[in-house]
């Protein structure tokens, strides 16, 4: 409990009265110190001494924060307690290999994804047996996020053996439960350099044949998608959409799927966070 004087009135602390005693001597040095009556003062002495009582009696504020509190302020707020570990991702695209399939609208995660890299300083991809033939490229430096970049080098349609593979590398040192599987893929519908993220499990593939593959290969395993959005073509005929998504892009749709990027690592720093 707080010190009672013998009045049995709230006694302040000797550092409160040296505070307020600062305040009378700046409130006379003020153009408008003359006009303060000492009344006004008194009361002013009376609610720091009040304040220093109440102090006591909870948790010890310090000094500080008992002049703010005399002065009718708001206490400044504490300091946020710190972000849990970020979870890690291995974050794959899907597409078709090969220079004849570079830079086609079916490909555009792995123009993302290549953007991606670069964006974020990653270092070169390599290609690794043990992660199903694919592309790898991993942070320089261990920073807040630990995100592993994936790229599938088989054909869409049986991508799902080479995701399988390098997730069953990738989640070996992770706890079990810890880690997440990204798949970032084109979708067709969305508009352009749309990014669209579906978390929901089990979620039809809608015709996408690279979804297909992983979703009949990879078993139990969960993944969230990435869909990046390339429109669609005016004829819903099955070879007219085929010849649309084989089509290169152009400079504006490069140029679109490029900045779309900043979306997909909010997307990302989402995910990875729970």
């Amino acid at each position: 409990m707080g010190k009672k004087s013998g009045k049995g009135g709230p006694q302040a602390d000797p550092s409160v009265k040296r505070q307020s005693a600062e305040i009378d001597a700046a409130i006379c040095k003020s153009p408008a110190g003359p006009l303060i009556s000492k009344k006004k003062r008194r009361a002013n002495k009376n609610k720091l001494a009040l304040a220093a009582s109440e102090v006591e009696d909870t948790v010890q504020q310090p000094e500080q924060e008992v002049l703010y509190v005399s002065r009718g302020l708001p206490t400044p707020s504490p300091t946020p307690m710190s972000v849990g570990r970020a979870i890690p991702l291995l974050v794959c695209s899907v597409g078709n290999p090969g220079t004849h399939y570079a830079n086609t609208l079916h490909s555009a995660g792995h123009i993302v994804l290549k953007k991606l890299s670069d964006r974020l300083g990653y270092q070169q991809w390599e290609k690794s047996r043990p992660h199903g033939n694919g592309l790898i490229s991993r942070q320089r430096e261990l920073s807040g996020s630990d995100w592993t970049l994936w790229q599938s080098t088989s054909l869409m349609n049986i991508s799902g053996k080479g995701v399988k593979a390098a997730h069953n590398v990738w989640s070996q040192d992770k706890p079990d439960g810890e880690g997440k599987l990204v798949v970032v893929h084109d979708e067709l519908e969305k508009p352009f350099g749309f990014v669209n993220l579906n978390i929901r499990q089990g979620a039809s593939a809608k015709g996408h044949n690279g979804l297909k593959s992983i979703l009949s290969t990879i078993d139990n395993v969960p993944f969230v998608r990435i869909g990046i959005g390339i429109g669609r073509p005016v004829s819903r005929e099955s070879k007219d959409v085929a010849d649309y998504v084989m089509r290169k892009t152009t400079p504006a749709q490069k140029d679109a799927l490029d900045a779309c990027v900043e979306e997909v690592i909010m997307k990302l720093k989402e995910l990875e966070q729970g």
